[in-house]
């Protein structure tokens, strides 16, 4: 299970390639199908959600192949002081059953990365008012809003904080009882003054440092190709027949 894989060793060398996802909701938005997905961090092993190597072609600047290897995983946790206390604020709406979170570093060793998914208590109208939140207030922008990291001793990750925070990707699902997001830095420690929402920093001729770094591409990249790896977890869970076989 999920809970004790976290705790426990992982199998090295599995490889994640996320694609488009269906557009149709992966549950119906029943009190019984949020019920069931929320159950994913408990039976879902670690290595699915959060596999040892994330590899997406062409995520990174100017289409650059990327890869990131896992470098450690929290304990399941809860939410008192996980997140800043404005963000708290915010997500608190959703209510939190358990936080699950993972780190890694690029295939460079220069940018480390905090992957998180926040399993929320919320059922489908309080997912989807925030959903429609973030979206129409336009809070994925705001840097007071930004997650924090989670440093790991010993790994390219040792000085990982909220100064070393550059860039950012936070993905409120409107179908699902889960908000994932990711928080980028460097892997030396240094400090970034001024970091930027991953929409921004991956923009076109964007110029400021975590744009020329590469830290958009990472939060996004890491995020997005765990917020996939979730709905195709939930989707086998919930659709067995239907669901084409989870990514290895």
């Amino acid at each position: 299970m999920l809970g004790l894989g976290l705790i426990g060793g992982a199998v090295a060398g599995a490889v994640l390639s996320h694609g488009p996802r269906a557009e149709q909701p992966v549950v119906d938005g029943s009190v019984e199908a949020f019920a069931k997905a929320r159950e994913v961090w408990r039976n879902a092993p670690v290595d699915r959600l959060f596999p040892p190597v994330i590899a997406e072609p062409g995520a990174g600047p100017g289409g650059a192949d990327r890869t990131w290897t896992r470098v450690g995983v929290a304990r399941p946790a809860g939410c008192a002081g996980a997140f800043d206390p404005l963000l708290e604020r915010v997500l608190a709406p959703a209510g939190c059953v358990k936080l699950l979170r993972a780190t890694y570093v690029d295939s460079t060793s220069t940018t480390v990365t905090t992957v998180g998914v926040l399993v929320t208590a919320g059922e489908a109208t309080a997912m989807g008012a925030l959903n429609q939140r973030w979206s129409t207030e336009h809070l994925g922008d705001r840097a007071d809003l930004i997650p924090r990291a989670v440093p790991f001793p010993g790994t390219p990750a040792a000085a990982f904080g909220d100064r070393q925070r550059g860039s950012w990707d936070i993905q409120v699902s409107a179908d699902l009882p889960f908000v994932v997001y990711a928080v980028s830095g460097f892997a030396d420690g240094r400090g970034v003054r001024g970091p930027q929402p991953a929409a921004r920093a991956t923009a076109d001729r964007a110029t400021t440092i975590p744009a020329q770094a590469g830290l958009g591409f990472d939060a996004t990249g890491v995020a997005s190709a765990v917020d996939d790896r979730l709905h195709t977890i939930v989707g086998a869970l919930l659709h067995p027949t239907t669901t084409g076989p989870e990514k290895d």
